[in-house]
């Protein structure tokens, strides 16, 4: 069966800070999703993750973290001298503040052998990559990754695609737009969020942002918004269609709610399942996701 990779960067993560005490995990966008995936997949599909690690004993043991989860870890590069980046949630005023530390994060290098990154894309029938995939990178790799990953998609590959916009990340409100716009028009599948869009490219309600998206996409790609707990926008090359979000008795922890529906969204469509039968099973995964505290539960 043709697995799937996904592509970005994963992070030490510190939480909690009551008595200054920090709870130490694993996380970041693109490895929450692969690990909900996997979480929904049948053993015959591989699910990989695709980065850059040191060699130090933190690398260590966020690779032993990604082959508990039952994660295909044979693309990862090792760099040395490098680290992994770290960041610390704190709660303040009754919200969750970040500190992040990745200036030498190794996995800002993954797309420095363009022979290896060509491999790594080679090995999956379905590729998944964000935003920060692409931030992180310096301009030269962030061109190398999208052209590897159109030569995976001219080899049959289907690309899934979450913009996933952190301004931070970025050096100007345009490279973003085009950016974005850029790796979105390679892409058979979109899973923007409203709220990022709404404020980074103006769209006025999620149908606007779907048709941004067609047009890039020339029509052929599934567009799938996400919009909280208002309903979810699909557009497909026949039409579109809002689905419901039923309502959430307790909020816990967004965390991690759009990554979740990212990973059950791809297994579901891996499996099978149409665009419009896949999306419910994406919403009711995300609102598990969201009573309980993290993206990826720990216990």
């Amino acid at each position: 069966m043709a697995g799937l990779l996904t592509i970005g960067e994963c992070m030490i993560e510190l939480s909690g800070g009551q008595d200054a005490l920090y709870r130490q995990g694993f996380a970041g966008d693109t490895l929450n999703t692969a690990w909900h995936a996997r979480a929904q997949l049948p053993a015959i599909h591989d699910v990989g993750y695709f980065t850059a690690i040191g060699t130090d004993s933190m690398s260590e043991r966020m690779l032993h973290f990604f082959e508990d989860a039952g994660l295909q870890t044979n693309q990862i590069l090792r760099i040395e001298d490098r680290r992994p980046g770290l960041y610390m949630i704190e709660q303040k005023d009754g919200d969750r503040h970040f500190t992040y530390w990745r200036d030498q994060s190794a996995a800002k290098l993954m797309a420095q052998d363009e022979t290896r990154l060509g491999q790594a894309l080679a090995s999956a029938g379905w590729l998944y990559f964000s935003g920060i995939s692409l931030a992180i990178l310096a301009p030269d790799a962030r061109a190398r990754l999208l052209t590897a990953l159109k030569a995976a998609k001219s080899g049959g590959a289907r690309l899934a695609f979450d913009p996933n916009i952190r301004p931070a990340l970025w050096s100007s409100a345009e490279e973003i737009r085009t950016t974005i716009t850029e790796a979105a028009s390679l892409c058979d599948i979109l899973l923007p969020s409203f709220d990022d869009e709404a404020h980074h490219f103006g769209d006025a309600d999620p149908a606007a942002t779907c048709a941004r998206y067609s047009e890039a996409t020339k029509g052929h790609a599934e567009i799938i918004v996400k919009d909280s707990g208002n309903p979810v926008h699909l557009r497909t090359p026949d039409g579109t269609e809002l689905i419901d979000v039923p309502a959430i008795a307790q909020v816990v922890d967004a965390t991690g709610a759009g990554d979740s529906f990212n990973g059950a969204y791809l297994a579901a469509r891996m499996q099978g399942m149409t665009p419009r039968d896949a999306v419910p099973r994406a919403i009711a995964t995300s609102g598990r996701v969201i009573g309980h505290h993290g993206a990826i539960p720990r216990d």
